[in-house]
């Protein structure tokens, strides 16, 4: 008799459309020895498209896939509505393995709007993009912690940024300070968690036709990523599979233990590349560093 795949249920935020939704259909039909999703929790915050969402894909792959999905109406700036969906998922699924901490906005209001008196900058995006990623991964981390380990990794994280998180973006810069944020709050927290067992990494689209967009005229004349090259990007940081095109040491063969973490997946066209992180000014500032975690505090 065949060994039934050991359970790994799935949190994608902002799973109802975009991305999200992207990586959702990604996982339904994912099949990998050691990683082959039994449920995927969608959370998003409009309750008609999620539930429309779960019963088309129900539906679509109800004879390709054994994998269940649910809905779970989450506002991810809300620290108490995360926490509630994540303990509905871990109470009615047993456990969470995976977080795909996905869920943003774009630009809200002008941060150089000409005010006769100046007034509070609009924070929106702020609370989404980056407050939100901060609780879901706070969250994932609780309960992934719980998971026993049966392979190099108990569990893990992946952040949606953007390559606005890694290059200036005048035209945006709340939502470019975000997803510099997001870029920040994976590379730091990636030693820490390894300790654990946990990854984290994030994903850093160039141009990509979504939702999260005022207009498709947005895009007229752009070079436009595909969504096929985020979920390449998935597959790599999710079975620790290299990339192709990273400049990273990565880019080479990887023994099977190894699993990547603090990686910013940079997804531009049809191609992964993994933005190596700034080198040190000098070798104070890395020796500081190094002092700090010694120290266990900062």
């Amino acid at each position: 008799m065949a060994s039934q795949p050991e359970k790994k249920v799935f949190i994608v935020t902002g799973g109802a459309s975009g991305i999200g939704l992207g990586i959702t259909r990604y996982l339904i039909t994912q099949q990998h020895p050691t990683l082959t999703p039994t449920h995927i929790a969608i959370f998003d915050i409009n309750a008609e498209t999620g539930n429309s969402v779960v019963s088309s894909l129900q539906q679509e792959y109800k004879s390709t896939s054994s994998a269940t999905i649910s809905f779970h109406q989450c506002d991810v700036s809300s620290w108490e509505s995360q926490a509630a969906a994540f303990k509905e998922v871990a109470q009615q699924q047993g456990r969470v393995d995976y977080v795909v901490a996905n869920a943003g906005i774009t630009e809200k209001g002008d941060l150089l709007e000409k005010e006769a008196e100046p007034s509070k900058p609009v924070l929106a995006t702020l609370n989404v993009n980056l407050v939100g990623v901060v609780y879901s991964t706070k969250l994932a981390v609780h309960y992934i912690r719980k998971n026993g380990s049966t392979s190099s990794t108990k569990g893990g994280i992946i952040c949606t940024a953007s390559n606005a998180g890694i290059y200036p973006f005048p035209m945006a810069p709340m939502y470019a300070t975000t997803k510099h944020g997001v870029v920040g709050l994976v590379r730091s927290l990636a030693r820490p968690l390894a300790l654990e067992g946990i990854q984290i990494n994030a994903l850093a689209p160039a141009v990509i036709e979504t939702n999260i967009a005022s207009s498709l005229d947005l895009f007229k004349n752009m070079i436009i990523t595909p969504m096929s090259t985020v979920i390449k990007a998935v597959e790599i940081l999710l079975t620790s599979s290299p990339s192709p095109n990273s400049t990273s040491a990565n880019a080479k063969p990887l023994p099977e233990t190894t699993i990547l973490t603090g990686k910013i997946a940079e997804c531009h066209e049809g191609n992964v590349t993994f933005a190596e992180q700034p080198a040190y000014v000098d070798e104070n500032t890395g020796k500081n560093i190094e002092m700090f975690w010694n120290l266990g505090y900062a």
